[in-house]
């Protein structure tokens, strides 16, 4: 009875066993790729910031709209800011030279008439000199005459001084008050939220009358013409993937068909978040249509191999053995591997039929 039992049960196993899936390796191209996942953006593409805080006044630009660079987007209104220019450009206008004329020219004058009042005061000195060379007149009298020329010159001088300094004094206020003009000017201008490149308005995030300020985006743009991709991968990858390599990339909106890119940036800073980095990729052969964010799946081709001996993934057990007829497992040497096939470099040939393990 024991005897019986125990060949049924060999019996079971034996028919189990050719019930297992089992093929053959296959001699066929490989090639190694790392997998990251992503979107589509538009080239330039980037977040608007208002550089100042304050209440949206009119929003000049609709989504889809082109743009240049330098193109006002949206206009902010605060009332104190206004002000300050226009009494900056008031202070301007009041100390620039060509106001102070009248000041300038009033001392002219005022030069003039020292300098003719000296020069006759010294012709009635050297006067009273040659007179008094001639013993004519009084010592006292020489003295007065002298003390007058030397007042006038004195005068004279003071005048030209006078003048000079007004000229400088009024220079700077002048230079200062367009400095002051020139600061609120800027400070008005950041009320103006400008695009940053010619492109096209992909969101705006706002609306009239809210509330904006220096932290929070109002509006996305980028170019209309040129696409880019940005992809993630897991940093077990990062260090396969180089700038040039190939990608093989798909996307929902284009079910069935696999656009050709190139890796073209690498960031190399890890999201601590994700345990990923940020790679970028040019497109080879772009489709005619793409809006930005748009998801995609990608292959970075790291290696390619042809007439290599393969063998399906899930046929390769732990440690790199394969499972034999009769039993029998065989440790191999692998190679390259992508997601549903191995390649084999020693263990295995072709006319070997392996079996996918019992899960």
């Amino acid at each position: 009875m024991k005897r019986t039992s125990i060949i049924i049960l060999f019996a079971i196993l034996a028919s189990c066993h050719d019930k297992l899936e089992k093929v053959k390796p296959v001699v066929e191209n490989i090639t190694e790729s790392v997998y990251a996942s992503g979107i589509v953006k538009s080239k330039n593409q980037y977040k608007v910031f208002s550089l100042a805080n304050g209440l949206i006044d009119k929003i000049l630009v609709s989504e889809g709209d082109l743009v240049k660079k330098g193109e006002v987007l949206i206009r902010l209104v605060n009332t104190g800011t206004e002000l300050n220019t226009e009494n900056a450009k008031l202070s301007a206008d009041y100390a620039a030279v060509a106001a102070n004329s009248e000041k300038l020219d009033e001392l002219k004058v005022g030069i003039e008439v020292a300098r003719n009042k000296m020069d006759n005061d010294d012709l009635l000195y050297q006067k009273q000199k040659n007179l008094w060379a001639e013993r004519i007149g009084t010592q006292n009298e020489l003295q007065l005459k002298e003390l007058t020329a030397k007042s006038s010159r004195n005068a004279y001088n003071t005048a030209k001084l006078r003048f000079t300094n007004l000229q400088k004094q009024i220079s700077f206020q002048a230079k200062q008050s367009q400095k002051t003009l020139e600061l609120a000017q800027k400070t008005n201008n950041d009320f103006s939220i400008k695009s940053d490149i010619d492109g096209k308005v992909y969101q705006l995030l706002m609306e009239e009358g809210e509330m904006v300020n220096s932290l929070s985006p109002v509006a996305i743009i980028g170019d209309n013409s040129a696409f880019m991709l940005e992809l993630q991968v897991d940093e077990y990858d990062i260090n396969k993937v180089k700038i040039g390599q190939k990608i093989a990339m798909s996307m929902d909106s284009y079910k069935g068909q696999v656009f050709q890119c190139l890796v073209s940036k690498i960031n190399p800073i890890m999201n601590e978040k994700t345990k990923s980095f940020t790679i970028e990729a040019s497109f080879v052969n772009p489709p005619k249509t793409l809006y930005p964010n748009l998801t995609c799946e990608a292959n970075i081709i790291i290696q390619q191999k042809t007439n290599s001996l393969t063998i399906p993934r899930t046929y390769l057990q732990e440690g790199d053995i394969v499972q034999l007829a009769k039993e029998k497992k065989v440790k191999v040497k692998t190679g390259l591997k992508d997601y549903q096939k191995v390649e084999i470099l020693s263990g295995l040939t072709s006319d070997d039929f392996i079996y996918k393990p019992i899960e």
